[in-house]
């Protein structure tokens, strides 16, 4: 019995050690010391953390220049790493090498990267878009074949509101992948339309019109001047080519709007609007109109 006792006492148990030298006084505090110690480094590196990543976030709150995604993505990188840097320092204290420990996370890292490439894409271009911002919330774009307001860009993906308030989601990969058209990047943009008049139409009242009516809206703007030229003689009209800048947030209104008045003030001042025709020839009854 007593063979045995010492057989089990002496087989080694852990980090070179026996189960008669882990059974020690000495031994049992030393733990517990090293799990005090353990929770005291978890509890600082979760603590540390969370406050670091709050004053990362809160640099975007008190400056309205800039990207509240962009530095949300930091504080969230931030935050990630000093807790693996404290759960380090707690591998450390308990004697394990954390050397081995980095090169087995590597290995694991790449394996699964392998694994998950289309998902590891879009990450990859969220981190691009976040950090070379070509679009951020609350602009106007089109995307990959969608228009709608951005109303989040995550590490996986962009969420689009569209014209008719539904959800467009487009991972990442697609975004940063396809040309980006963003009417939201500047204060204003130029309007155009294209107006057609009739052949027997004065020119010069024709276009003095569309002029006013459309220089006379507070949303067209002055300065740059307006373009209003004849830049195509049809096969039924003559065509006013026009543009006129305005502001961003004002396009899409004052072009449609536009389109209406211009016909109105044109039908007000005699100036015909023409619409196509076709000439219809019968060997029998000659020609024939309609």
């Amino acid at each position: 019995m007593n063979e045995e006792l010492d057989s089990l006492l002496s087989t080694e148990i852990w980090n070179g050690k026996t189960l008669g030298d882990l059974l020690t006084l000495d031994f049992l505090a030393g733990l517990a010391g090293n799990v005090l110690a353990a929770l005291l480094i978890l509890f600082l590196g979760f603590t540390l953390a969370g406050w670091a990543k709050r004053r990362i976030t809160n640099i975007s709150e008190r400056y309205e220049q800039l990207d509240d995604t962009l530095f949300e993505f930091l504080g969230s990188i931030l935050r990630y790493a000093v807790i693996a840097f404290s759960f380090l320092f707690v591998l450390n204290t308990f004697g394990v090498q954390t050397t081995s420990v980095v090169a087995v996370i590597g290995a694991a890292g790449l394996a699964i990267g392998l694994a998950l490439q289309g998902t590891l894409s879009n990450v990859a271009a969220g981190v691009m878009i976040i950090f070379f911002r070509p679009i951020k919330n609350g602009d106007f774009v089109e995307v990959a074949g969608q228009m709608g307001t951005v109303k989040n860009i995550n590490l996986n993906f962009t969420e689009l509101a569209s014209l008719t308030n539904s959800q467009i989601i487009i991972p990442n990969s697609e975004v940063w992948g396809n040309t980006i058209t963003n009417y939201s990047i500047y204060p204003t943009r130029r309007a155009e339309w294209t107006f057609g008049v009739s052949y027997d139409a004065d020119l010069k009242q024709a276009e003095t019109i569309i002029r006013d009516t459309i220089m006379a809206d507070a949303r067209a703007h002055a300065d740059p001047e307006p373009f209003i030229q004849v830049n195509n003689l049809g096969d039924f009209s003559v065509d006013f080519l026009v543009r006129v800048w305005c502001d961003s947030g004002d396009y899409f209104a004052f072009t449609n709007d536009m389109k209406r008045k211009v016909k109105e003030a044109l039908d007000a001042g005699g100036v015909d609007i023409p619409f196509p025709t076709r000439t219809l020839l019968q060997p029998d009854m000659g020609k024939a109109e309609s």
